[in-house]
């Protein structure tokens, strides 16, 4: 649909970023981005990590004194411009982070984007009188309050208007987590891009415990990955850091008879979920799971649980996790009848649930 708008004079220039194209090459679904001018900050990171999950990413900080119809105008503009992009492919979604003039900027979107994601104090004013097509819009919202009949809402009622921003103090990581998990999620079903997630992992591990290659390892990761080992706080942040964890620390100082049973997986929006059980033979140091302990020679086996986040078609983060007590029984470091813990047994008990259970409780 094409709409002539004749151009209104603009006082107060808002701040117009160039079209990023997805991340590392290719074509994408368009996305348009739009804050308030004074958190621009953010909007640049913003706009930089969804050109990593695939979309071909346009962004604008509106002045605080935008009018209706100069804000219409610049919408409108910057979609048309999106939609003309040589990297743009497919359909084209709006995300707003405002909570003033919500309702003429959905107004717009309604019309000429695929779905609309609304960061917002509540929803917003004069929605129940907008034409929105059903599940094509989602808010995020700090207040509950009911709306528009085609809005879904989530509402995050402990937290301030800005929760999702790591620049502000009023900043909470898992509620902003939890809220562009929705939003991808909502997106990828709206707009693609759909990626392999098993087999991005699985490349992953092989570089990382069959071939032990370090350099392929990181290139199945985000330009500035991390990964964490809960138990005993072991990884690295960002490339160089993490390059140095794997290449002194992980990727080589696995034992030769390193093994990974699978137990289960979970594939979610961006995020998969690895149970399994580790199994390994303690002839050699192992700086990740055991700094500082001298090889015992001792055989092992733990269930370990990977959480693993990605970006687009890459590796973003881990979180590692596993039960650190029972890899010091394993290993003779912990007497279990001195305490509630136990070694191999919990991994024989995963695999067969039949084995006795309670025997801690009924010492």
């Amino acid at each position: 649909m094409q709409q002539k708008i004749e151009k209104t004079k603009i006082v107060d220039q808002p701040t117009l970023s160039s079209i990023v194209s997805p991340k590392p090459k290719g074509k994408g679904p368009g996305l348009l981005l739009v804050d308030d001018n004074y958190h621009e900050g953010y909007l640049r990171k913003t706009t930089q990590n969804f050109s990593e999950e695939g979309y071909c990413v346009s962004s604008l900080a509106l002045p605080s004194s935008t009018n209706k119809e100069l804000l219409q105008e610049l919408l409108l503009s910057n979609i048309e411009e999106l939609k003309n992009h040589q990297d743009q492919a497919g359909k084209v979604g709006a995300i707003f982070y405002i909570n003033s003039l919500c309702s003429e900027l959905l107004e717009v979107s309604a019309k000429f984007c695929e779905c609309t994601i609304i960061y917002s104090q509540s929803v917003p004013i004069g929605s129940s009188s907008l034409d929105l097509q059903p599940d094509s819009t989602i808010c995020h919202q700090t207040t509950e309050s009911k709306g528009h009949s085609s809005i879904t809402n989530f509402v995050y009622a402990d937290q301030k208007t800005r929760f999702f921003d790591y620049n502000s103090d009023s900043f909470d990581k898992p509620s902003a987590s939890i809220a562009y998990s929705r939003t991808l999620g909502f997106l990828k079903r709206k707009l693609g891009p759909i990626y392999d997630l098993q087999e991005l992992w699985e490349q992953h591990t092989i570089f990382e415990f069959s071939e032990r290659n370090v350099d392929k390892t990181m290139d199945t990761m985000v330009s500035e990955p991390y990964v964490n080992h809960i138990p005993t706080m072991t990884g690295g942040v960002g490339y160089e850091g993490l390059h140095h964890f794997y290449t002194n620390h992980f990727v080589n100082s696995n034992p030769p008879d390193t093994k990974l049973i699978p137990v289960s997986r979970t594939v979610g929006v961006d995020r998969l979920v690895d149970e399994m059980i580790f199994c390994f033979t303690h002839t050699c140091e192992i700086p990740w799971m055991l700094p500082g302990v001298k090889p015992t020679n001792r055989y092992v086996e733990v269930p370990l649980v990977a959480i693993v986040n990605f970006r687009g078609n890459k590796l973003y983060h881990e979180h590692i996790y596993w039960d650190q007590a029972s890899v010091l029984v394993q290993i003779g470091k912990i007497d279990p009848a001195l305490l509630p813990v136990v070694g191999i047994d919990s991994a024989r008990k995963l695999l067969n649930e039949n084995l006795p259970s309670n025997e801690l409780i009924n010492k």
